[in-house]
């Protein structure tokens, strides 16, 4: 019998999955860009637990795994800045990712101030960089960070905000 995966709002049993999972993920990202201090692999556990309590963080779960995960803020001006969107290796090009963006769209939408999402990548991140545009983020700015390393922000409206724009 097969199971299916649930995602829910991340407790803070779960901060030690999402460390090893954010780990895990991040691998692939820093031989990338040939730099294995970014910022998800030298993250805490006190870290995590900290954005648990100031954030939305939800998870998907297959079973009592933790398999992907994703963070989310929402800042005074109604800007969702999401991020840390990961899935396990062995549950990727399954359309989980996909999954979790909608979820924390929703759930960072459903507070009623929320205008735009944005999120970031880095530039050769392809296949973050069209998951991103198959959900209806567009490319907003560049930021150089090093020789190795540029980072995409890419940002679409609230479908709310979308439709006050077009009438």
């Amino acid at each position: 019998m097969g199971m299916s995966v649930t995602i829910s709002a991340a407790t803070e049993a779960d901060a030690e999955q999402i460390l090893k999972l954010q780990y895990l993920c991040y691998q692939s990202e820093a031989q990338l860009y040939g730099d294995y201090s970014i910022e998800p692999l030298t993250q805490s556990l006190a870290s995590i637990r900290a954005e648990l309590d100031s954030g939305t963080v939800l998870v998907a779960r297959l079973g009592d795994e933790v398999v992907a995960s994703v963070r989310g803020t929402i800042d005074a001006d109604g800007t969702a800045h999401i991020n840390k969107l990961i899935t396990h290796p062995r549950m990727q090009r399954h359309g989980l990712g996909g999954r979790l963006l909608t979820a924390v769209e929703a759930e960072l939408g459903s507070a009623g101030t929320t205008k735009r999402f944005q999120l970031f990548t880095g530039h050769r991140s392809d296949h973050n960089l069209r998951l991103y545009r198959q959900h209806g983020y567009e490319p907003v700015s560049t930021q150089r960070v090093d020789e190795r390393l540029t980072l995409v922000t890419l940002a679409k409206d609230t479908e709310a905000n979308a439709f006050a724009a077009s009438a």
